[in-house]
């Protein structure tokens, strides 16, 4: 690969990760009101989610800033701490879901909620998609990390999809924790692996 397409490969890397943060952001303010205004954990829990997720797509600009962007050793921090963000994200949604499960409010009807998982479970595919062949492109782990993050993200709102939808129709309120409870094991998982230095192709 010639200087000229890694330089553009590696720009178009960090545009990713910035649409996605401002994507998550949007995302965490829309979650975390109606999931306080329908006393519902696992929208504020999938609200601050995304803060987390956000957090993989900060670490990739910093990656190819212009002093790293060459950097083995910048590559493997970037890897590690795209991982510690899985971790992070597997403890909050896995604690989350067992106070979901022991707490005495459950959640109320939010409908802007279904709407905004209905959303979000098929458009997350796509950025990490494209996350992922531009992290293959340049040889980053640490990129299709953070296509996992994307992933764990579609994963989630079709557990919230799932479980707001059960909720609404059935009032079978436990039905997302258990779900999420699934998706902490798997973000750890992601982890693990992006430790390692190895990526599932789950995404």
């Amino acid at each position: 690969m010639g200087a000229f397409e890694h330089a553009r490969l590696v720009r178009r890397a960090k545009l990713l990760a910035w649409g996605g943060n401002g994507w998550h952001f949007i995302e965490f303010a829309i979650a975390v009101g109606a999931g306080i205004a329908a006393s519902s954990i696992a929208l504020i829990g999938f609200g601050f989610d995304s803060l987390i997720e956000s957090l993989a797509g900060f670490i990739i600009v910093w990656r190819f800033a212009a002093a790293r962007s060459e950097s083995e050793t910048a590559e493997r921090c970037a890897q590690q701490l795209v991982a510690l963000s899985f971790f992070v994200l597997a403890a909050y949604v896995g604690i989350e879901s067992v106070r979901t499960f022991f707490g005495a409010v459950h959640p109320e009807t939010s409908w802007v909620g279904i709407g905004l998982a209905a959303f979000t479970a098929p458009t997350m595919p796509l950025m990490a998609k494209a996350k992922r062949r531009v992290g293959h492109a340049i040889g980053s782990s640490a990129t299709v990390g953070e296509a996992g993050q994307n992933m764990i993200c579609a994963y989630l709102s079709i557990a919230l999809l799932v479980g707001l939808g059960l909720n609404a129709l059935f009032g079978w309120w436990w039905a997302d924790p258990a779900a999420a409870i699934v998706i902490a094991a798997l973000a750890a998982r992601e982890g693990v692996e992006s430790w390692r230095g190895k990526q599932c192709d789950c995404c």
